[in-house]
This record gives structure tokens, C-alpha cells and sequence, in this order.
């Protein structure tokens, strides 16, 4: 399956690394239940992004349940040398994974041929720092099948939004094709999730602003509808 299967005009991705891990069979069957369908999975290497974060081992002990109710992960790679991890990532269950540009630079063809080897969709990201148009260049040339936004400097949870970001969405939609998905990642919540999706998004990574209060089911749907 790809993105295009995958996207139901909108999806909202609750991002796992946000979640309660001492809950977290509990709260993923929560989501899915709702109508959750891709789940947003970070692994950080503690060099790319300061923190290290879950890896395949986690991956591995959760997809069997997602994969029941018929979910997808998206796998967003803050690390050095992306493709190293590919065979372990489709090995454990993920189905997409998401590269930095700034990691990966001219090698990006290379990453997206490895990508395709293990069988997974690959998308490109980029941070606040990187023009938008370098990043838009850089996925036409290598075919990519989505394009990750940063909204905030990749690495931690719980930052808020980056205002200056809606118009780097707004640039980059108009330089790639309707066909390619925006995905946007850092800060999303409630009031600013219609704003960010007027700017041309379809794809929202959320985390505290759906697992920090009591009730993520609440929270999750309650950003879905904001999008109807």
C-alpha cells in the first residue's frame, strides 16, 4: 500500500512518542478504535537530534495490534545515516519511513532506492532552516512520496508551533505537485491545525495535544473534526 491508499483527504497522526508508555497497548487500541489509521513513530539517534528515542524493538511489540485494526506507521528518522536502520524498520512492521535532507543531502536517490528495496514508501523532511524550494527540488528529482515540514527543530516533544512555518507550507505547496502530500510535524493542536491545513497540508503529526490531557480519544477526534 502507499500514501494515496493510506489518506482519507485528511489524516491526524498521533505521534507515539508523546504517549504514556506504561499504557501504551491501551492507548493505541483507544485511537484505532476511533479511527485513527496512521500512527507517527520518531526514532532519534542522540546525534542527528540530541535525544535517542524508541526504536525497532518497540516498533516491533506494537505493530501486531495496529496492523489487526488495519493501521499504518509512519516512521520519521531524526538520524544519521537513515538507511542503515530501513531493514530493521520494515522487519518490525513499519510501512513508511521519512528522511532528512539535511542528513542525507545529494546521497537522497540512493536513500530512496534502499527505501524501495525493503519495501517501504519513503518521504523527505526538512527543518525550519532549509528553504522550502531545496527541499521541493530535492523530492521532484527523487521521486519521494511525501514531504515532511518541521514546525518546530526536530528532537524533543511538546514544543510549541513555529508561526513562520504557514508560510513555508504555503511555499512549498505551490511548488509541488497536488499529487505530493504535505506533512507537517511540531506544535499542532487545536488552534492552529485549520490554519496550518488551509496553508496546504494534509498530513498532521500531533503529540502532547493528544496524549498530555486525560482523554487522547477526545483530544484525537476532536482535531479530526476541527478538519471536516
Amino acid at each position: 500500500m502507499a500514501w494515496s491508499d493510506w489518506i482519507r483527504t485528511v489524516e491526524v497522526e498521533p505521534s507515539i512518542y508523546a504517549a504514556d508508555f506504561a499504557h501504551l497497548g491501551a492507548q493505541l487500541e483507544d485511537l484505532l478504535r476511533a479511527g485513527t489509521r496512521v500512527f507517527h513513530f520518531d526514532i532519534g539517534d542522540g546525534h542527528f537530534v540530541p535525544p535517542v528515542t524508541i526504536g525497532p524493538i518497540v516498533l516491533e511489540s506494537i505493530s501486531p495490534l495496529v496492523r489487526e485494526h488495519g493501521g499504518v506507521f509512519d516512521c520519521h528518522l531524526m538520524t544519521e545515516h537513515p538507511q542503515k536502520h530501513f531493514a530493521a524498520i520494515a522487519s518490525a512492521g513499519g510501512d513508511s519511513v521519512t528522511v532528512h535532507l539535511e542528513a542525507v543531502g545529494d546521497g537522497l536517490q540512493e536513500v530512496v532506492h534502499v527505501a524501495r528495496e525493503h519495501g517501504l514508501q519513503i518521504g523527505l523532511a526538512f527543518n525550519p532552516q532549509t528553504r522550502p524550494a531545496a527541499a521541493a527540488t530535492a523530492a521532484l528529482a527523487t521521486g519521494v512520496d511525501m514531504v515532511l515540514c518541521m514546525s518546530i527543530n526536530p528532537g524533543y516533544s511538546g514544543q510549541e508551533f513555529m508561526p513562520d512555518a504557514l508560510g513555508r507550507i504555503r511555499e512549498l505547496r505551490e511548488l509541488l505537485p497536488d499529487s505530493l502530500p504535505i506533512q507537517v510535524d511540531g506544535g499542532i493542536n487545536a488552534e492552529n491545525i485549520k490554519d496550518v491545513h488551509d496553508a496546504g497540508a494534509t498530513l498532521f503529526v500531533a503529540g502532547a495535544s493528544i496524549f498530555s490531557g486525560e482523554d487522547h480519544t477526545r483530544a484525537y477526534r476532536r482535531l479530526v473534526g476541527l478538519l471536516a
